[in-house]
């Protein structure tokens, strides 16, 4: 049995070293925004060997399905260069490494929780990467929005003010609008160039935005004073959202030490003393216990995230 363990852990590292060896390039970029392959690339996936070659075959197994298009878009929104085969492949492999970890410590009883906690690392990532990167371009619009005003006015066209935007702006703002840029260049319409950026960046203020500038496109009048005064509302609501995260920030922190510190608390007894903690998860009422526990904890959370939820 240990050497099957130890056969387990060999072939999770291969997976993970060798499996996703092959990243998109600037090529695949570009190949994703006009939505078509090169001649050249099809030749490269031809003649592509090895274990690259499962996460194109993961990757043609959930095509299509709604959860690989939702998938798809959180990727996009992260700014991970992964397909939704590769992540999937990645979120096993730690599930995997995480219950090999809890064998080798002898620890066999924790090998279920290993394999939950190991999937749901790589979703607790992407998620905190997905929030941390729309919170720095809700807080980034207003600047942009004001240089693209101040460029608008000094005889700049919309796809030149997005330009400077792309290079004067600090990420993730800048990338993202680079992204724009480059799609219009490359012929794509400007609709559809504007609603892959929303499907990146789902802002209410940048779908305000979007909406301003594709009905100046179509009905005309200034859009420098439009973009102006939709400018203004978003620095203000950035700044009231900065005072309300002041405010609630005593409560945020009471709802993760009250939440987190009985599941740290049991592990670091379970790690000290198996036996203390062993009837807890070996006794039918030591299940209910947990279980009753569990949901508790969870309503506890809930009830506090939303007393200290405040929508501007």
């Amino acid at each position: 049995m240990t050497w099957l363990f130890v056969l387990i852990g060999v072939a999770i590292v291969a997976l993970l070293v060798f499996g996703l060896r092959s990243k998109p390039g600037g090529e695949d970029l570009v190949e994703d925004r006009i939505g078509g392959k090169s001649k050249k690339k099809r030749e490269k996936e031809a003649k592509s060997e090895g274990p690259s070659k499962l996460g194109k075959a993961v990757d043609r197994a959930v095509a299509g399905r709604g959860f690989a298009n939702t998938l798809a878009d959180q990727l996009a929104r992260a700014d991970l260069k992964l397909t939704v085969g590769e992540y999937l492949i990645i979120s096993v492999t730690v599930a995997l490494g995480a219950a090999l970890l809890f064998y080798i410590l002898n620890r066999a009883i924790l090998i279920p929780v290993g394999l939950i906690v190991g999937f749901l690392g790589p979703r607790i990532y992407l998620s905190q990467r997905q929030s941390s990167r729309l919170k720095a371009f809700d807080a980034q619009l207003g600047d942009a929005l004001n240089l693209m005003v101040n460029s608008l006015r000094a005889g700049y066209s919309t796809l030149q003010a997005m330009d400077v935007i792309s290079k004067e702006m600090p990420e993730p703002i800048s990338k993202e609008f680079g992204r724009v840029v480059m799609e219009l260049q490359l012929g794509v319409d400007f609709d559809t160039a504007m609603q892959h950026l929303i499907r990146r960046m789902p802002s209410p203020d940048l779908d305000l935005m979007i909406t301003a500038m594709s009905v100046q496109r179509e009905v005309g009048g200034n859009l420098a004073e439009v973009l102006d005064a939709i400018s203004f509302t978003i620095r203000e609501r950035v700044r009231i959202k900065g005072e309300i995260k002041v405010l609630i920030a005593q409560g945020q922190l009471t709802g993760y030490l009250l939440t987190f510190l009985p599941f740290g608390l049991a592990a670091f007894l379970y790690m000290y003393n198996p036996d203390f903690m062993g009837p807890m998860f070996t006794d039918p009422c030591g299940w209910l216990m947990l279980g009753i526990s569990v949901v508790l904890i969870a309503v506890g959370y809930f009830v506090i995230n939303k007393i200290i939820s405040i929508e501007v």
